[in-house]
């Protein structure tokens, strides 16, 4: 197993726990004081893409022994000349080829094209209380930046005020609210998606979503996540609300309708339910059975009136990766997910975490073969987003390159609610009133924080880049999870754009496999990326031969 340090002191950064590939804890608490590299980015901004204290130090780099088959063991290539995909309007001049020019907004789709600002979207966050709790910061925050984000499956079953009969829903207040919070500060970049399983195809979501906001919102189809192999879930601590749960058609374990449950729990042995949901596609015994169901669930959608329909996909086997990929080709889907093991969870049992599926570098590997291979045939091969354990801008380019020119979006789970979390934590410290309504943990600031100072003015780079775009009387109504969404995805963005830069890519669209190179030879065989002493050596030879 690789061992990932756990501080990096250049960057001042510590983990709080056990560091995994993404430089996030493996268990990341919202509560946390601190300071992940994705924490503190979520404060300082662009910053922190630079070692700190200037002036008294010097840096070298300790990124040089290369272990196993990893995303962080591919290198990103830097070149000597020339330059690509500049935007329109630019020479290429030095004064031209410059970062700050280097262009990452880009769009996904078939027929219908959404656009974005920063080529990230966010995991899906779906029926967990840490999604509910912290949602007006992951919306107005995605919403602000420009990039899509995903309302997870489950919303409404588990809205105890939702209305739902006979498989048609009346009212649902928690799924409106995730979208009209979105909404309110869409601008025409990014992307509200809505994510259906078993139990939200039976209550009827897609009807309801399709009615009500039209194509303001693209629905998406799920088939799995990289982090479990079983329904999605959730804990709850109230028998009342399992048994409702219950009631609503979910499975709850333990069943907290059993007599002996009850006494359990009313004395003490048993805390806690699981709410979990069902397996999709078990009465079908064939992939062509499979894909008979899959066209017809997406002729039903497109029948009912939406125009973009995605589907998210697990970290399966071979089998149902290609089933993917060429479903969703066919079916001319505006975007595929492919999740692979590695990536979070809110709720899934933690060895099959560590268990099952295939890591998400193997599977994305096998993502750009099969696509390939589609391709050679004359498909237009659906656009896709690489998840599973990615988190900084590195993880950015590389899997952006690794599934060139398919791969448009980098999907991002864990990374993106940091910033939520920190900035609930501050604003709740700051605000006291508001402390409750967003779920701030903090009964003062951090030290790191403190550090900055003890407005949001100081702590947060990017406060002033959020009032110029909505204005000083609007950003009492921000909230300070957004802010620090905005400041990370600045960090972000100008990180991409640096390693874009020294690539000579200046546009999305140039960024190939090419501008990638294994640093060892199990990396290679994998991914078939080139191993660094092999990528342009026959360019080299060349110049030596003449």
């Amino acid at each position: 197993m690789i061992e990932w340090s756990k501080s990096n002191d250049v960057l001042g950064t510590v983990n709080r726990g056990n560091p995994c590939e993404s430089g996030l804890c493996t268990l990341c608490r919202a509560d946390c004081r601190g300071k992940c590299e994705t924490w503190l980015s979520s404060l300082r901004g662009r910053k922190m893409l630079y070692p700190r204290d200037f002036g008294i130090v010097t840096a070298g780099s300790a990124n040089t022994c290369h272990i196993g088959v990893a995303y962080n063991n591919l290198r990103i290539q830097g070149y000597l000349y020339g330059s690509h995909g500049l935007p329109k309007g630019l020479s290429d001049s030095a004064d031209d080829c410059i970062f700050p020019n280097v262009s990452i907004q880009g769009e996904f789709g078939t027929k219908v094209k959404t656009k974005f600002r920063i080529p990230i979207m966010s995991g899906a966050l779906g029926s967990t209380f840490v999604a509910a709790k912290y949602w007006e910061s992951f919306a107005t925050g995605a919403a602000l930046v420009g990039f899509p984000i995903v309302v997870g499956e489950n919303v409404v079953g588990i809205d105890r005020e939702a209305e739902i009969t006979k498989g048609k829903i009346k009212k649902a207040p928690e799924l409106d609210r995730r979208i009209t919070t979105f909404l309110r500060y869409y601008d025409g970049y990014g992307a509200i998606l809505v994510q259906m399983n078993v139990e939200d195809t039976r209550n009827g979501v897609a009807e309801y979503v399709i009615d009500k906001y039209g194509d303001k919102v693209i629905i998406e189809l799920k088939w799995g996540q990289g982090a479990k192999d079983i329904g999605g879930e959730i804990q709850v601590t109230n028998i009342e609300y399992a048994q409702f749960l219950k009631e609503r058609g979910y499975v709850v374990d333990p069943d907290p309708t059993k007599p002996e449950v009850k006494k359990a729990f009313k004395s003490g042995a048993i805390r806690s339910f699981a709410r979990h949901s069902r397996l999709g596609y078990t009465d079908l015994s064939t992939a062509e059975k499979v894909r008979e169901a899959f066209m017809n669930s997406v002729e039903y959608l497109r029948k009912i009136g939406y125009k973009r329909i995605s589907l998210k996909t697990g970290s399966y086997g071979m089998e149902a990766l290609a089933m993917a990929i060429k479903f969703a080709t066919d079916a001319q889907l505006d975007l595929l997910t492919i999740d692979g093991s590695g990536g979070g969870t809110g709720m899934s049992p933690w060895n099959m975490m560590e268990s099952w599926g295939v890591p998400s570098i193997y599977l994305h590997a096998k993502a750009y073969e099969y696509a390939s291979l589609l391709a050679a045939r004359g498909a237009k091969v659906v656009d896709m987003a690489f998840a599973g354990g990615l988190a900084r801008e590195d993880h950015i380019f590389k899997a952006l390159a690794l599934g060139a020119p398919y791969t448009k979006l980098v999907c991002m789970g864990r990374a993106v609610m940091i910033p939520g979390f920190l900035g609930s934590n501050i604003e709740g410290v700051l605000k006291p009133e508001r402390k409750a309504v967003v779920s701030g943990q903090w009964d003062k600031l951090a030290p790191a924080v403190e550090e900055l100072g003890t407005t949001a003015e100081e702590i947060f780079a990017g406060y002033y880049d959020v009032q110029k775009k909505v204005g000083a009387d609007e950003m009492k109504h921000i909230p300070f999870g957004a802010l620090a969404m905005w400041t990370l995805a600045d960090k972000l963005a100008a990180g991409l754009q640096q390693l874009m830069a020294g690539a000579r890519k200046f546009s999305l669209g140039q960024i190939s496999r090419d501008d990638l190179f294994a640093a060892n030879r199990e990396t290679a065989e994998v991914t078939g990326i080139r191993f660094i002493t092999e990528a342009q050596d026959e360019l080299a030879r060349k110049i030596l031969n003449s």
